[in-house]
């Protein structure tokens, strides 16, 4: 019977998700945003015929995964290259912005703690969870503007992926603090070591995915292959060397990016994220939210908590770009592209309640978080982009 509820549940998530991402189409608005709504409309904000279920969160986690692979899959490896210094000083200002005007909140609203104290750390774990950036709504958005292989948008895909490295450092540093046992060096060191790891053995893998390749060029059991490498890499990023499995499928579509049936693969993967995985994840955002537990004073403090995220990402990554001589469009662009928050959010929340550092009432502000920057950030994204192209079309004067 648990089986038959499962298609149900499927059949509602995928059918109510197309229906409001054509609307959202209509509306000028990018179709994840109508697939977040969906998901307000069906959770239990307003509706409530569905909930967020194991295995819902399990089918969203492989969508967001299949996101990022396809991300990496249509990166332009020697762009990547060019833009790597860049992003590494991008994501290094997205997270020390929001690192401290977060820790600068909490303490106006709660009081300023002494150093080393409990309430400091509560603080300062207040701007950790800010310095998660989720780029996979981001991607969604490029990808159907058809920005997300120039130069911005490398850089923001980039620098989201560093964002996320340094922010889980980070949250190892804080959590470290207050309980040494935690051993944050060697988290420090199992970073480095992975990414060592990916260039060395991602060399190899590439080059026996070319030889498969030479031999048996446009077969389905290339893009086979490619989604059981991108799994895998997920998988040993998570469970070996704790950096978010996401890392570890744009890693996996990096190290496949050059292959000469590379479009073939991503085409081959866009089904499977276009018509189940994708709309899932978008859909359970909506999903997740819920404002029961919301009083008057938290509220205020969920909404300055939601509009410093926002501007922290906009200004600390916008100021960076604006250093690395972008102009101040594509500063405008990196910033706004930055600034989603989702599941890397939520993960680092988690373990902040797991340390105590935290209690349960602060899942309601990362939730409002993610789903105003889930759906501001596309429609911000889209008209940035659309005026931009514009100004680029004018004729000279």
């Amino acid at each position: 019977m648990e089986v038959y509820g499962i298609l149900k549940d499927l059949a509602i998530i995928i059918f109510f998700a197309k229906m409001f991402a054509i609307a959202a189409r209509h509306f000028k608005a990018p179709q994840v945003v109508g697939e977040i709504i969906a998901g307000l409309v069906l959770g239990p904000c307003m509706l409530g015929i569905l909930e967020q279920t194991d295995f819902i969160a399990q089918m969203a986690e492989i969508g967001v995964i299949l996101l990022m692979f396809a991300a990496g899959l249509d990166t332009d490896l020697k762009e990547l290259i060019k833009t790597g210094p860049v992003a590494f000083l991008i994501a290094a200002f997205g997270v020390f912005v929001p690192l401290i005007l977060g820790s600068i909140l909490h303490m106006l609203f709660y009081g300023f703690a002494p150093w080393g104290s409990e309430e400091f750390y509560q603080s300062v774990f207040t701007g950790t969870i800010m310095t998660a950036t989720s780029v996979s709504i981001t991607v969604a958005s490029l990808q159907e503007m058809g920005k997300i292989k120039t130069k911005v948008g490398t850089t923001i895909v980039s620098a989201a992926i560093i964002d996320d490295v340094i922010g889980i450092i980070v949250l190892t540093f804080v959590i470290g603090f207050k309980d040494p046992s935690s051993r944050p060096v060697l988290v420090l060191w199992k970073t480095i070591v992975f990414f060592a790891v990916a260039l060395v053995g991602g060399y190899i893998v590439y080059k026996l995915f070319s030889m498969l390749d030479k031999r048996y060029p446009h077969t389905r059991r290339i893009p086979i292959a490619s989604l059981a490498f991108c799994f895998l890499l997920s998988y040993v990023a998570e469970e070996y060397f704790g950096i978010a499995d996401i890392t570890g499928a744009y890693v996996a579509g990096i190290v496949l990016c050059n292959l000469s049936d590379n479009e073939y693969i991503e085409r081959k993967m866009d089904v499977s994220s276009y018509m189940i995985f994708g709309p899932i994840f978008f859909v359970s955002i909506g999903l997740k939210t819920s404002f029961n537990a919301m009083t008057g004073q938290f509220l205020i403090f969920c909404i300055c908590f939601v509009i410093v995220a926002l501007l922290a990402k906009i200004i600390g990554c916008g100021l960076a770009g604006k250093l690395c001589k972008y102009n101040l469009t594509d500063s405008l662009k990196i910033g706004v592209g930055m600034m989603t928050r989702g599941e890397v959010a939520l993960i680092v929340s988690q373990k902040g309640l797991s340390a105590g550092l935290i209690t349960p009432d602060y899942f309601t502000a990362v939730i409002l978080l993610i789903l105003v920057s889930s759906i501001s950030t596309p429609i911000l994204l889209k008209f940035i982009y659309s005026r931009d192209d514009k100004k680029q079309q004018a004729p000279a004067a």
